[in-house]
């Protein structure tokens, strides 16, 4: 099997950025927009959901918006991946209260928490420096 090319990785990452970028940017916005249904995922156990979740909307959008300058795009990468596994228990919480998520189903409950690893790995590749990712071990 042949190494992709230089362009080839260039386009994996840039793919990357992408998809991180409009996934935080839209996500930030709707913690605003329908703060409602935000905060009723939150767990029971996490204090001030309301405030919460407008923080971790403004994270997301502020996290979004450092992906596009260079210079901060690695810190934010980083950042915004911890912020997805700080997520996380809203997906499990989702699963335990399925019943009040029926409408959702159980396929995307489960799709959410397992793609969520996934996610979290593309943000992280994509938005390490250059010369860091070609050094990495595949």
């Amino acid at each position: 099997m042949t190494e992709p090319s230089p362009q080839q990785h260039n386009y994996w990452r840039i793919g990357g950025v992408a998809l991180a970028f409009i996934w935080f940017f839209v996500g930030g916005i709707g913690h605003f927009v329908i703060s409602e249904s935000f905060t009723s995922v939150v767990p029971p156990y996490i204090p001030f959901p309301r405030e919460m979740v407008y923080f971790t909307g403004f994270c997301e959008i502020a996290g979004a918006l450092a992906l596009l300058y260079r210079p901060l795009r690695a810190i934010a990468g980083i950042m915004l991946a911890l912020l997805a596994v700080c997520v996380t228990p809203v997906h499990i919480q989702m699963l335990i209260e399925a019943d009040k998520y029926a409408a959702l189903g159980p396929a995307i409950l489960w799709g959410r928490l397992i793609l969520q690893p996934i996610f979290i790995w593309i943000v992280w590749t994509s938005t390490r420096p250059a010369q860091l990712a070609q050094s990495a071990p595949a």
